[in-house]
């Protein structure tokens, strides 16, 4: 599972002019599920991202995650997170998980963030979306559950 969460200050997506899911501050999170990936790739994102200290502090330090900051979460499917483009001029995207593998783990990340007392709003699984951020600092990082050791989320 791959994702680029972005601390902003606002951040909204629209399907067909309409807005479907819309933050002030707190994290947009672009969501690549992988083949292979499991509910404990879920598990680790939804607990890393989550609980990432890239808010400030009282002394301007990165020391406040989200949930300490009572932000919210805006999470957007984006298989093309999983693409490759190393070779020719087309990305290939074999590395991404079928829909129907990947929309129930995309599901299961925004459920266990609300499990956490997120609140958490969602783009629309394999719609045509335009997103909308306001990147705040600008603050961006790219999570990759394969790279990472699960020992200590």
């Amino acid at each position: 599972m791959r994702a680029v969460v972005q601390r902003v200050s606002e951040a909204s997506v629209a399907v067909d002019g309409k807005v479907v899911g819309q933050i002030g501050p707190g994290l947009c999170v672009l969501l690549g599920v992988a083949q292979g990936d499991a509910v404990a790739d879920a598990e680790w994102m939804a607990s890393k991202v989550c609980e990432l200290r890239i808010f400030e502090d009282e002394a301007g330090k990165m020391n406040r995650s989200v949930l300490d900051t009572k932000g919210a979460l805006l999470a957007i499917s984006q298989f093309t997170l999983l693409g490759d483009a190393q070779k020719g001029r087309r990305p290939s995207f074999i590395a991404a998980a079928r829909p129907e593998e990947a929309q129930p783990l995309y599901a299961k990340f925004s459920a266990l963030c609300r499990e956490r007392g997120m609140r958490v709003e969602e783009g629309v699984f394999r719609a045509t979306m335009q997103v909308r951020i306001v990147n705040e600092g600008p603050v961006t990082l790219i999570l990759d559950s394969h790279l990472a050791s699960r020992a200590v989320p």
